[in-house]
């Protein structure tokens, strides 16, 4: 089957479909309107009748309302072409793995990340977050932006719950913060669906991170 074919043939149905609901009231509100007109011109004082000029100024306005309402239709149906092209991209990705700073889900298996701590620092700490912002550790890491792993395990040899984490590096110099920064980490890309024109990636685990957070991609594995 041809893929492109079948996607133009079903952006061209949602733009008829779209435009249909509105060419029907606009055909009824028009038959109306000449009831209307025809009903006014019926019953008018033969003593005073109106100007032809005000019937074809009504005639006028009435046509400058339906072209307004068919413009309408046209864009937010070229919108929704636009919006179902990007989502088609988009999908793409489902599968392949997102360098994000969301949270990230945590199975048993290490994490792997890449800090970037300041360079004037003297000290480095990963802080790990809980899904409900709760700080569950802290801990010394090497002052280099040198990859480390969290292997999920707490200071006494307690490993961590299945769950969602988010990482910060503290970078401090004498005691002070000089910088707190989110950690980026990879995360497999399970769904993305649109929302207020915006797509968003959800990630394993549950995580939802606009695309236009997105760092970098990785095959998965």
């Amino acid at each position: 089957m041809d893929i492109s074919t079948t996607t133009a043939a079903a952006n061209r149905g949602a733009t008829q479909s779209a435009a249909a609901p509105s060419e029907a009231v606009l055909a009824s509100d028009f038959e109306t309107f000449l009831k209307m007109l025809t009903a006014q011109a019926k019953h008018q004082n033969p003593l005073e009748p109106m100007d032809s000029s005000e019937y074809a100024a009504q005639l006028a306005q009435f046509s400058m309302v339906e072209q307004q309402v068919l413009s309408n239709d046209l864009l937010s149906a070229l919108t929704a072409q636009l919006g179902s092209g990007n989502m088609a991209q988009m999908a793409n990705w489902i599968g392949l793995e997102a360098r994000t700073t969301a949270p990230v889900q945590f199975d048993g298996s290490p994490i792997a990340m890449e800090p970037n701590p300041a360079a004037a620092s003297d000290e480095v700490f990963l802080v790990v977050y809980d899904i409900d912002g709760h700080e569950v550790q802290r801990r010394a890491i090497p002052v280099s932006a040198e990859p480390i792993e969290w292997a999920g395990v707490s200071d006494d040899g307690t490993p961590f719950q299945d769950g969602l984490y988010s990482f910060v590096v503290e970078s401090r110099a004498n005691g002070e913060l000089l910088l707190s920064d989110p950690v980026e980490t990879y995360a497999r890309i399970v769904e993305a669906r649109t929302q207020a024109g915006e797509t968003i990636l959800i990630l394993e685990g549950g995580s939802a991170v606009s695309a236009g957070n997105v760092n970098g991609l990785r095959e998965a594995g």
